[in-house]
């Protein structure tokens, strides 16, 4: 956590509208920082009434006013909106989704040519903690991780449909999956406009099908966009191992630099079908390509193809803190058995997408998975997620994605 504390000052603008959270003695100081989680040990007032989803106002020990967020029953009890008092109505709305779109054309998504997929709101990193929305050509999939997003889905849905310049045709919220049921009662994923279930999109000229309704997260991994743009610059002639590979993401961009010979493998059958279906989109005339539907773990100790780049891009091995000593064991254990084998001068990108990893961690384990080869292995470099995936400077949790290009001598 962040330390000092910044100069501003917060006025209560307008009068008490939404229920009052009350925070105990000096536990405003990561609010001050900006932090945009607040903890149920630094609540004072009592909460066991409060409907989950309920917008509140924060209030420090004296009385101060200091935010707004959605309340939820657990460990996050606060998820902050805005720090300064406003209503959180549809024109809040339509001005999140306005600013976000904004940086995107700003980034150059909008606009592009090569590129008509990309994350409109990140969470946290776009001052909206519990809300994720990618844009796949003129679909939007919403994917909502508080009561309080799921609450405010109608006005978001809205604010979409009117976005000047950006033109939505779909809108499906994908939430039944990251949303707790309720006295029984489950979210259901739904169509709120149109009911476009598929499509073929395009990143950097690479072409990609998306099934939202049947993917994993929102259909596609859209944060690993530069980092299989940099795998471009390595492939050429080389031997590539992509395990994991869910569709083929990093398995199409070494293909189309001009791979010797790309191996995909991925446990689910179902991501296998729509890797060769990304295959024949990019290669209607064929392509250096194979597929293995098999454990990954069980293909990395049983081949005996001599590979120049493995890519390890595994589902998040930790999604909670509870299991980081198990996660961080099946981390050493992956890049040990790759280290172990990879050609010598091969290159490994590896990968963790789980938050309770930190970066440090993460390069320790791959360090423990090294040393015990007793190979010489060097940092080429140091990757995260996409622009499109901005990280909150007083929220450094959302920085996820955390990934090492080694060299293996």
């Amino acid at each position: 956590m962040l330390e000092y504390l910044p100069t501003c000052i917060f006025v209560a603008m307008n009068e008490q509208k939404y229920p009052k959270i009350t925070l105990k003695p000096q536990k405003e100081r990561s609010v001050l920082n900006f932090h945009p989680w607040i903890f149920s040990g630094a609540i004072a007032s009592p909460v066991k009434d409060l409907v989950a989803g309920t917008v509140v106002e924060v209030f420090d020990s004296n009385n101060k006013y200091l935010a707004t967020g959605h309340f939820n029953h657990g460990s996050i009890m606060v998820r902050i909106l805005s720090f300064e008092q406003r209503d959180i109505d549809e024109s809040f709305w339509q001005q999140i989704l306005n600013d976000a779109f904004e940086l995107r054309k700003d980034l150059g998504f909008a606009t592009s040519s090569d590129t008509d997929t990309f994350r409109l709101i990140h969470g946290e990193g776009d001052l909206v903690p519990g809300l994720i929305i990618d844009v796949y050509g003129a679909t939007a999939v919403i994917q909502a991780h508080s009561d309080g997003m799921i609450m405010a889905i109608k006005d978001i849905s809205t604010a979409l449909q009117n976005i000047p310049g950006l033109k939505i045709d779909t809108i499906y919220n994908k939430s039944a999956e990251t949303i707790k049921a309720h006295d029984g009662v489950r979210h259901e994923n739904e169509f709120l406009k149109g009911a476009l279930e598929e499509c073929v999109v395009k990143e950097n000229n690479h072409h990609f099908y998306i099934n939202w309704k049947e993917g994993q997260k929102t259909g596609f991994f859209l944060d690993q966009r530069e980092n299989r743009k940099m795998l471009s610059s390595y492939a050429k002639d080389k031997i590539v191992l992509n395990t994991f590979c869910y569709s083929g993401g990093f398995s199409i961009y070494a293909l189309k630099a001009g791979a010797a010979q790309v191996d995909s493998v991925d446990s689910s059958k179902k991501a296998m079908e729509w890797t060769a279906k990304n295959v024949s989109l990019n290669f209607p005339q064929g392509a250096p390509h194979n597929s293995y539907t098999d454990d990954v773990f069980d293909f990395l100790k049983s081949s005996s193809t001599k590979y120049d780049i493995i890519v390890l891009d595994p589902p998040a091995f930790a999604k909670h803190l509870n299991a980081v000593d198990k996660a961080v064991i099946g981390y050493r254990n992956l890049n040990y058995e790759a280290i172990k084998r990879i050609k010598p001068g091969g290159l490994i990108f590896t990968f963790s997408c789980s938050q309770a990893v930190d970066k440090q961690l993460f390069r320790k384990t791959v360090f423990t998975a090294a040393a015990k080869t007793g190979r010489k292995v060097r940092v080429l470099h140091q990757l995260s997620q996409g622009p499109d995936h901005p990280v909150n400077l007083y929220h450094p949790e959302g920085e996820y994605l955390k990934g090492l290009i080694l060299r293996v001598d």
